[in-house]
């Protein structure tokens, strides 16, 4: 069976997008692959967090992904940071990756030029996921069209690395979702819906009360022709939300035009805001059950024990085959 690895970085908020274009991606994906699953919390690091947030979202998110549907006994599921061998590794990579690859990620262009104090960790952290990426020889990483790049480098390092020390790691591929569905801000449908957005209303949190999500479907932007429309260009805040619809109630958006053929917006959105609110409200019960159980701790427990056996067993060769090693190679080769 194929491998597959999936990054969950724990910052801003899960939201609706990150599930119908992501997560739900993810539990269809799990029957047909040996699916690894972990969150990302070095890489969160590379700008300042709270602490006692951060602590709180990593088991926020690990509980909501499972509450989605992601099954802990079809998914190694763990924390980036308590596998110690992982940044071992970071390092071994770092010293077979130049400056000007790093430098040259899409990423660290746009953020260091944000802020000129960036740190060291924002130049290296592509190593990183390099790594947690090429620990466990992964076949696939599922990445938007932006992180493809990232998985680009890996694979140039991991090439790199094999020709010069020998055949050490398997070469990744960029798995690009074709069937997410995009959903895009509810007050400005232009953007896609963003867990950082600063604007609130526009965006549907997985955390949120069943009221505030059926208030900002309600006050959704849409737009003055009064038709249910699939139309992105000329009529996006409604395409948006017969995408969310069509996702949610697993019924065709043709149907939905034809159901509401005639009827206002007003209408449409209720429909909207009750199929997103009952479906929502069936996670948010499981969350609650997760959240406040033993679960997590057994799967995480279990999961770790599985990455850093993995994790080991390369770091290991890695070390042997770049002579950082106490044993004498010399011999070994006799």
């Amino acid at each position: 069976m194929k491998r597959i690895l999936t990054g969950l970085k724990p910052t801003g908020d899960l939201t609706l997008g990150n599930y119908l274009g992501a997560i739900k991606q993810m539990v269809n994906m799990q029957d047909e692959y040996d699916s690894i699953l972990f969150v990302a919390d070095l890489h969160a690091l590379t700008i300042y967090q709270d602490p006692i947030e951060l602590n709180e979202r990593i088991r926020k998110f690990i509980a909501m992904y499972i509450a989605c549907g992601i099954d802990p006994e079809k998914n190694t599921i763990y924390i980036q940071s308590e596998n110690e061998f992982i940044p071992a590794m970071s390092y071994l990579l770092e010293c077979t990756t130049t400056y000007g690859e790093a430098s040259r990620m899409i990423q660290f262009k746009e953020k260091s030029k944000q802020n000129a104090n960036f740190s060291v960790g924002l130049l290296t952290y592509p190593v990183l996921m390099a790594a947690d990426i090429l620990y466990c020889d992964c076949d696939y990483v599922p990445v938007g069209i932006d992180q493809k790049q990232h998985v680009e480098l890996a694979r140039n390092i991991a090439e790199r690395f094999n020709n010069r020390y020998g055949e050490t790691f398997t070469l990744p591929e960029p798995l690009l979702s074709e069937t997410g569905t995009k959903i895009y801000d509810l007050k400005n449908p232009t953007k896609k819906m963003s867990k950082s957005e600063e604007n609130p209303t526009g965006v549907i949190s997985m955390f949120d009360d069943l009221e505030t999500i059926a208030s900002k479907i309600k006050g959704a932007t849409t737009d003055s022709l009064n038709q249910v429309h699939f139309d992105p260009e000329n009529q996006p805040g409604i395409s948006n939300l017969l995408n969310i619809a069509s996702s949610i109630a697993n019924v065709p958006i043709a149907e939905l035009e034809e159901n509401f053929k005639g009827k206002g917006y007003g209408e449409f959105k209720k429909y909207v805001s009750e199929v997103v609110v009952n479906h929502i409200s069936e996670i948010q019960k499981r969350y609650e059950e997760i959240i406040n159980s033993d679960m997590l701790e057994k799967v995480l427990n279990k999961g770790i024990e599985r990455s850093r056996e993995l994790a080991k067993e390369k770091y290991e060769l890695m070390k042997i085959k770049m002579g950082t090693t106490r044993k004498d190679l010399k011999k070994q080769d006799n």
